[in-house]
């Protein structure tokens, strides 16, 4: 590598946390093989298939970017804002400091606005290990600023889920049906048995494409021109884009 590239190549690891945490890992790693490379020990070998293993579901977990956050609420959250963060990396999954309990009443609404259109393929939801975790799961397809009483309606499609403190149960959706997702909203009307439901991590997998808007040309023409109103133009025409 050119010397001159190295500081720009130490300036992207140290703000990248991804990047940080897969080189530290990658050296503990390659200590663990310097360590044993005249015994026939498989521990290393563990190690290296639970790294490649984290960093497939880091990468396929990471719609949680495409969200747009500003807009992005969850009703009947205790505390104002914290439904935004159970959507974080895969890796943060068992961070329990960050979380989201329900307020009056064990259900949650989350609408979540995308920054383009997703085809979602699979869903990780993580609770606590007690009766808050949420016992079933709503899913509903570009219907934005939902309420509860939107939420009564038929969802498109729903879940019993399982108690999941480690995030390892995948939720696959119907990829007909949410192949073209600008907005989804989740919803869980239950949990085991609490007052209050309790999530760590909720995580989309799946793919995500750019929205184009397309501007729409309208185009007025006379259909007699006048000529004393025109002089010297045969017609005239106006042109305007709507956005």
């Amino acid at each position: 590598m050119q010397e001159d590239k190295l500081p720009q190549v130490r300036t992207a690891i140290c703000c990248c946390p991804w990047l940080i945490w897969r080189v530290n890992r990658l050296k503990t790693l390659g200590r663990c093989m310097s360590g044993h490379s005249h015994n026939h020990g498989h521990g290393c070998g563990h190690e290296a298939t639970d790294v490649d293993h984290a960093l497939e579901m880091g990468i396929e977990y990471s719609l949680y970017q495409k969200i747009d956050m500003e807009n992005m609420e969850c009703l009947n959250e205790e505390c104002d804002g914290d439904g935004k963060k159970v959507f974080k990396p895969y890796e943060e999954r068992l961070d329990v400091t960050k979380y989201v309990q329900s307020d009056a009443d064990e259900e949650l609404l989350f609408n979540i606005p995308f920054t383009g259109n997703i085809k979602l393929k699979g869903i990780i939801v993580a609770g606590a290990n007690d009766d808050s975790h949420p016992s079933k799961m709503r899913l509903f397809k570009n219907r934005p600023k939902m309420t509860f009483d939107d939420a009564q309606s038929k969802a498109d499609q729903e879940f019993e889920l399982t108690r999941d403190s480690r995030g390892e149960v995948e939720y696959s959706p119907k990829v007909v049906t949410f192949s073209s997702v600008h907005h989804l909203s989740i919803h869980f009307p239950s949990n085991f048995g609490e007052d209050n439901t309790k999530i760590y991590y909720i995580g989309l997998r799946g793919e995500f494409s750019e929205a184009h808007h397309h501007g729409v040309t309208i185009c007025t023409y006379e259909a007699r021109p006048n000529v004393s109103d025109h002089k010297n133009e045969a017609f005239d025409a106006v042109n305007r884009t709507i956005q």
